[in-house]
């Protein structure tokens, strides 16, 4: 395995096989030339992102070197607490991102992140792992980002778990619950509570629903006479189960069977009748 060029101290590109790829390790670019072997014992990671690569190339080439490693690290950190591989694009989009942010607050730019309650909710393990990556550029950079900062570190985590899509695709699902949440909130007129569980419960099933919409799987079926007597004996909640499933029609184009806004309307039954016992 042969260096083609030199990125920065860390990184090199070197021909694997047919392709380029790009190799990442301590020192491993340090005092070495094209056509030199690589250090095997250096390697920690090699990349192989294709059409991708330039644009790794040029982050390497352009950020600091503290940025960069702080990023894998945080990258390295997720892989082994989720227990599985992430996509090779996270060390693209979450070094990007972590560049981005960074600047933004030595501007003195405000980051926000309006669906940080419902990543909490749905994204609790890669929420968990964006608090501790910002307690990480505390320490190595220096920098403190807020709360909001590690709720857009868990989207860039979930949505390089394989097989979980694009970025857009992630936002888009999590916007969608916020709505839908919103809705609920102006039927029974109250704001949930983050914490409560009643939040938590109605999330987490509006996330599963909206995932078996979107693949075409089957829903629970739910018996007759319970849906009946959920139609008739909540009648408010079940109207609001329906606003909701006409909103996921409208927004998404999904839809939600009979028997699904049958137990949504279960959850948003609890909601309106803890509110009456407050």
């Amino acid at each position: 395995m042969k260096i083609v060029r030199i990125l920065n101290n860390n990184a090199v590109v070197v021909h694997h096989g047919s392709r380029e790829k790009i190799v990442f390790g301590p020192g491993i670019g340090f005092q070495k030339g094209k056509n030199d072997p690589v250090n095997q014992k250096k390697i920690e990671k090699i990349f192989s992102m294709e059409e991708e690569t330039p644009k790794f190339e040029q982050l390497l080439k352009t950020l600091p070197i503290e940025v960069i490693e702080t990023g894998e690290e945080i990258i390295s950190y997720a892989e082994g607490e989720m227990h599985l591989p992430l996509s090779d694009h996270i060390h693209i989009s979450m070094i990007d991102h972590l560049a981005f942010a960074l600047e933004r607050m030595k501007q003195g730019i405000t980051i926000e992140n309006k669906l940080l309650h419902e990543i909490k909710a749905l994204y609790q393990e890669e929420y968990r792992i964006g608090v501790w990556a910002i307690q990480k550029i505390k320490t190595d950079l220096g920098v403190e980002l807020p709360d909001a900062e590690a709720g857009h570190i868990a989207l860039h985590l979930h949505t390089a778990k394989l097989q979980t899509g694009s970025m857009e695709k992630t936002v888009q699902r999590t916007s969608l619950i916020q709505e839908l949440i919103q809705l609920v909130e102006n039927d029974a007129g109250l704001e949930l509570a983050e914490h409560s569980m009643s939040y938590h419960r109605l999330v987490v099933h509006l996330n599963f629903a909206l995932a078996r919409a979107e693949d075409g799987k089957g829903f629970d079926d739910m018996d007759p006479e319970m849906l009946t007597l959920i139609q008739t004996k909540y009648e408010k909640a079940y109207g609001a189960a329906c606003e909701l499933a006409d909103h996921v029609k409208q927004e998404a184009g999904l839809p939600f069977p009979v028997p699904e806004i049958g137990y949504i309307a279960l959850h948003i039954q609890r909601i309106l009748s803890n509110q009456s016992l407050s």
